[in-house]
């Protein structure tokens, strides 16, 4: 193909493959080991480099040690003495991939955890998109031709659009409240220098479900707000679907004498259960409540949806009885990697399943969401997970069309069609 590619009208650097089972670890073996030679030469094409410049690669099989030789992961890629397997070189021409996995997969999807993780460990660009609750199949194949096109092999790519931009004003009529989170003079850990949280409700004319979405933006816990570029948006979009959202402000900056995420933790325990108090009052189901935060709003996240049989603060009324608990979250860039995992995740038997988007350059590392989804696949909770090869920290604040990092909206309601059984109207 190489030796004919320009005689045809094409580039010789620019050859792919699309692969499935057997045939992704059979395309794992030259996208990571090109440089191997497997037969003595036996003419002169054999002089030819034999790389190729991208793989989309769906459900490998036989990449972890226990599944290796030809069968099933036998303990479904779990153990101390389980890794990925050695037969993948993982040479100087190892190409950028697109990895797809069903989280269900018996030829186990951490097959694809572990090699995403080698070639973000080789800075080679790389996608990881993994789907709850699927078996052995084929899923997504549009991320992977977001991701052709993101890295730039269908030509050259459209301007990068503003998000908010994109939804300058809300598209439906809602009804809207405004409240405290808490009570005058009843605020627990109250410093003078931080900011009075607060809810916003915007329920749309028409619902296509009785959930509700809470959203809250990032900013290092040192400031935040409903009206970024990470919040407004989603809300516009979201109530356009249907789907009530109830947007938070929490304190910032962070206290003093306390950890970052103290005081911010205390008023997302204490807005989910001033939701679920009133959710009835608005035709509302309280056991259909979700997070979703991104960057710092991200990991508050991810301790709301870990961590909600843990107290974060001692009861102050009645309200505080109410379970905090919610039904699934939305993680986007959550912020904050540590080694071995940041302890306020306490993975409590309240975790919920998770939808995780995040880009492969990002400064804050992936990796976290990518620990955390194995993580809660090693509990039996099933969660998605989105990440977009190049792309860094707030990877949606500016994003070309046709991209992962412009269609980001769609996977989330995609997400919760599937949690929530929403059927859209077409026009939506």
């Amino acid at each position: 193909m190489r030796s004919q590619a320009a005689a045809r009208g094409f580039d010789p650097e620019k050859i792919g493959v699309v692969s499935m089972s057997a045939g992704s670890h059979l395309a794992l073996l030259l996208a990571t080991g090109s440089l191997t030679e497997t037969y003595p030469k036996i003419d002169w094409y054999d002089d030819i480099p034999c790389h190729i410049n991208w793989a989309i690669v769906n459900a490998p099989a036989y990449v972890t040690t226990d599944g290796e030789t030809g069968t099933p992961a036998t303990r479904d890629g779990y153990g101390t003495d389980v890794a990925l397997s050695a037969v993948f070189p993982f040479d100087a021409k190892t190409c950028p991939m697109s990895l797809h996995h069903g989280g269900l997969d018996p030829y186990s999807p951490n097959g694809s955890t572990l090699v995403y993780r080698k070639l973000h460990e080789m800075g080679v660009p790389v996608e990881l998109h993994l789907y709850p609750g699927k078996g052995h199949g084929a899923f997504g194949f549009e991320r992977g031709v977001e991701f052709m096109r993101q890295m730039g092999w269908l030509g050259p790519l459209e301007p990068e659009v503003s998000l908010q931009e994109r939804f300058p004003e809300d598209l439906v009529a809602t009804s809207y409240h405004k409240e405290n989170i808490w009570p005058e003079g009843r605020m627990p850990d109250a410093q003078d220098h931080q900011c009075t949280p607060y809810l916003e409700w915007y329920i749309p004319e028409h619902r296509t479900t009785d959930a509700i979405q809470i959203i809250y933006s990032g900013g290092d816990y040192v400031g935040n707000g409903p009206g970024s570029f990470e919040v407004l948006p989603a809300r516009r979009y979201l109530n356009a679907k249907g789907i009530t959202v109830v947007t938070m402000k929490y304190r910032t900056p962070r206290p003093k004498g306390l950890s970052m995420h103290t005081t911010a933790w205390q008023d997302l325990q204490r807005a989910i259960r001033l939701v679920r108090s009133q959710a009835a009052d608005y035709g509302l189901d309280p056991n259909k409540i979700g997070l979703m935060g991104s960057s710092a709003g991200g990991h508050l996240t991810l301790m709301g949806v870990t961590s909600s049989r843990h107290r974060a603060y001692r009861p102050i009324d009645a309200r505080d009885t109410i379970s905090c608990q919610v039904q699934w979250g939305i993680g986007i860039y959550p912020a904050y990697d540590a080694e071995p995992m940041p302890p306020e995740f306490s993975f409590d038997l309240g975790t919920a399943p998770m939808l995780f988007l995040h880009g492969d350059a990002d400064p804050d590392t992936p990796m976290l969401s990518v620990k955390v989804w194995e993580k809660m696949r090693a509990m039996g909770v099933q969660s998605e997970l989105h990440i977009l090869a190049t792309r860094k920290h707030c990877f949606q604040e500016y994003a070309s069309p046709g991209t992962g990092s412009y269609t980001w909206l769609e996977r989330i309601a995609d997400y919760l069609a599937e949690t929530l059984s929403i059927v859209y109207d077409k026009n939506q």
